[in-house]
């Protein structure tokens, strides 16, 4: 799994027009599912993305987690994080989870989230969406659950 975190003060998602999701203040998750992930991948990334220290706390350090000041998760699926460019200049997305697998496991990303106690919110799996959001910092992380980078 791979994932790019932005640290917000508000985010949303539109579909269609519509907004579909949104929060405050937290974290932009764009999630993307690779061949093979299981749930031991699902279950390292939900523990990293809710654990990451990366609000200020009172010393303005980067020392509290989303769980610590009560943030808001936006999810967003991207498959396109798997997108390979090392030959020719055309994404190749061979690396990318079938729709069905990478589906399910964006949904229990979700909530594995809710069930922690954090505001979550979502765009829809595979529509075109239009993302929107304040990158507070700016903050952007990289996560990948293989750990190659």
């Amino acid at each position: 799994m791979r994932i790019v975190v932005q640290r917000v003060s508000e985010a949303s998602v539109k579909v269609d027009g519509e907004i579909v999701g949104s929060i405050d203040k937290g974290l932009l998750v764009l999630l993307g599912i690779g061949e093979g992930d299981d749930s031991k991948d699902l279950d390292y990334m939900i523990d990293k993305v809710l654990g990451l220290r990366i609000f200020e706390d009172e010393n303005n350090k980067m020392n509290l987690s989303l769980l610590d000041i009560g943030g808001e998760l936006l999810v967003v699926s991207q498959f396109t994080l798997y997108g390979d460019v090392r030959k020719g200049k055309r994404p190749s997305f061979i690396d990318s989870a079938h729709p069905d697998i990478a589906e399910k496991y964006y949904l229990e990303f979700i909530q594995k989230a809710i069930d922690n106690g954090v505001k979550t919110e979502k765009g829809i799996f595979g529509a075109d969406m239009k993302v929107s959001l304040i990158n507070d910092g700016p903050v952007t992380i990289l996560l990948d659950s293989k750990k190659t980078f």
